[in-house]
């Protein structure tokens, strides 16, 4: 899992239908504890996130294990919200 934060919304009238009720989010990972500034994903979202939130994302074939994705051409998803006041914890190389 990644932690990043969401800073838009994505509409799409046309999708396919393995996406239809499902959310898409913009979110930059956060590739470095504390630093915003990293890649920027899109990631379904089936919890509510809300922009400016803090996340935790799933990818890869894991993302596909959430709700009824398992045959969905999604490969990122937001599975968690990071409660406010919560500190990263230092990661290690």
């Amino acid at each position: 899992m990644k932690i990043g934060k969401v800073i838009n919304s994505i509409w799409s009238t046309r999708k396919d239908e393995g996406l239809v009720g499902v959310k898409l989010m913009v979110v930059q990972l956060m590739e470095k504890p504390g630093e915003e500034q990293g890649r920027i994903i899109v990631a379904g979202d089936l919890i509510g996130a809300g922009i400016g939130e803090k996340v935790l994302v799933s990818q890869g074939s894991a993302a596909r294990c959430m709700g009824n994705l398992k045959h969905s051409p999604i490969d990122a998803v937001i599975v968690g919200i990071i409660d406010e006041g919560q500190k990263e914890a230092p990661q290690h190389a």
